[in-house]
């Protein structure tokens, strides 16, 4: 008889799901060798081609946030010099799987080695290709996992996670993985409960297991009683989001009837399609890297993208960030490679040393802005200096529009508040419009913990004391000297963050739209 072991691990998205489990790491088919060279150069061609053909299926079908991941793998699987080693290998004489998993495994080794988290989050993008290539090469079209089953192993690709049918339950727990991953962030989209860091997780498991991603376990081999159990916990839970969902259409007010903003983070135009604007107070985040995928793109494009939701929010305001790339977010053509990118040229320190790509946007808000309540804040902001710099910009731009006749208007310009030298020091930004606290990038920078790396994720948290310290500062200083604060990072759509949140003295949060309703419901039940 099994005995039953419950393994602990870090939540990375809220729920339950009871069922099989299914091995990710299982050995993948068999190649079938080919007869020449030519003829494996051939296959390997046809198996790229294919799994290129597979990827844009998926862009189609896919949102924004899953849209810009998968163009990024398509950016690097098109690229030659990721495939030249292999049917260099060829020629040599290896088979075509064989040239393609060493070669692949070459950069991945190389990647995984590198003590910077964005290098090992590329790891993981070019895990995905060559396993796509591969399955392609070897025809292994037998992938799909059991309805309602508890995906497991070390890592899971965002393409797995593309693939999965998730309207029966089902489930994600992983070795590794972390909880600011591209499949973490879509897992929260879509509401599939997901636990990583389950370092005692082992191979070749099999039987039902109940997975709590509300508090980042997993039960293997559970006996009745922990099932019957388990089942009390997800039943609590599900009647606590409905009772949230009561509170969508309502204002967000908490027991003692202190008013809070709670607005939306949104990765591109498309998002809004999905939401009700009464249900929200606007758009405290809109990302515009969501744009910048295989092209960059002209002021056309970024004009009618930033105008369809400032039309669609009415007269609530929607605060739209420059560009942040650079970090985890690169862009073929626009951002560099860099030892240590998340100290390095990225956000508002980009877009100030490619002054050819940030004026064509700086003109397309300027344009955009009659359509709506817009406001614009810059990323990455460390020294007075750069918001002045991007705000004579603007200014300049708009001048220059005038010249021409063009209608533009000059919207209200703030900045975020993520790098540790503006919370500490705010004064030096008395004359910006608003403030908006990056609770992410803060905390990292503040705790010397990447948000992407589940060994050090226990330091990563915005309650520390010195975190919420910096906020009630920088929220002391915009009601001294009338500069609006709020917070637009992941904490702010966190019911057990929220009530230390508000504490701090923050009224005004910017959530995801699946975070929405919990949030509010949080609000709700604090006495501030």
């Amino acid at each position: 008889m099994l005995v039953p072991l419950r393994l602990q691990g870090i939540s990375a998205s809220a729920g339950y799901a009871e069922g099989p489990l299914f091995d990710l790491d299982r050995p993948p088919a068999v190649y079938a060798s080919k007869a020449t060279a030519a003829e494996e150069k051939a296959s390997l061609e046809a198996a790229i081609g294919k799994a290129l053909k597979r990827l844009a299926a998926m862009v189609e079908a896919a949102d924004r946030d899953a849209a810009s991941i998968l163009e990024f793998h398509i950016a690097m699987l098109e690229d030659d010099t990721l495939s030249e080693p292999a049917f260099a290998s060829i020629v040599s004489g290896q088979t075509a799987d064989t040239a393609w998993r060493e070669a692949l495994n070459g950069e991945i080794a190389g990647y995984e080695a590198s003590d910077q988290d964005y290098f090992r989050a590329r790891a993981a993008d070019l895990r995905d290709i060559r396993d796509q290539v591969l399955r392609a090469l070897t025809e292994d079209e037998d992938r799909a996992a059991p309805s309602g089953a508890i995906l497991f192993g070390e890592d899971i690709a965002p393409t797995r996670f593309l693939e999965t049918d998730w309207t029966n339950g089902g489930g994600i727990a992983l070795q590794a993985g972390s909880t600011a991953s591209h499949v973490a962030m879509l897992a929260r989209s879509r509401g599939v409960p997901m636990v990583v860091g389950l370092r005692q997780l082992e191979a070749n498991l099999a039987g039902l297991a109940l997975l709590d991603a509300e508090h980042g376990s997993i039960v293997l081999a559970p006996s009745p009683a922990e099932v019957v159990s388990f089942r009390q916990l997800s039943s609590s839970f599900t009647t606590r989001q409905g009772k949230a969902r009561t509170f969508l259409a309502r204002p967000a007010v908490t027991k003692t009837g202190t008013a809070v903003r709670v607005q939306v983070n949104i990765a591109g135009p498309s998002d809004v399609d999905a939401i009700d604007i009464a249900t929200c107070d606007g758009v405290g985040l809109m990302r515009t890297e969501f744009l910048f995928g295989k092209t960059l793109p002209d002021e056309e494009t970024q004009y009618h993208a930033y105008r369809k939701v400032l039309e669609w929010a009415g007269d609530k305001p929607v605060t739209i960030r420059t560009v942040d790339a650079g970090g985890d977010k690169p862009v073929p053509g626009f951002t560099v490679e860099e030892g240590n990118p998340f100290l390095g040229l990225r956000g508002i320190r980009l877009s100030l040393a490619r002054l050819d790509i940030f004026r064509v946007q700086i003109r397309a808000l300027l344009r955009a802005a009659p359509h709506g309540n817009l406001k614009v804040m810059f990323p990455m902001i460390a020294m007075a200096e750069e918001y002045e710099c991007a705000a004579a910009l603007f200014a300049e731009e708009q001048a220059a529009l005038a010249a021409r006749g063009v209608t533009r208007q000059m919207p209200p310009l703030g900045i975020m508040v993520e790098v540790p030298s503006v919370a500490i020091a705010p004064e030096a930004f008395a004359n910006v419009a608003f403030f908006s606290i990056g609770s992410n990038d803060l905390t990292q920078y503040v705790m010397a913990a990447a948000r992407d790396n589940a060994a050090v994720a226990h330091l990563n948290s915005v309650r520390h004391p010195a975190v919420l310290r910096l906020i009630g500062s920088v929220v002391a200083f915009g009601r001294d000297n009338g500069i609006p604060v709020s917070l637009c990072g992941d904490a702010g759509g966190d019911p057990a963050s929220i009530p230390s949140l508000l504490e701090a003295g923050l009224r005004d949060l910017s959530v995801a739209p699946a975070q929405l309703a919990m949030a509010k419901a949080a609000i709700s039940d604090i006495s501030v």
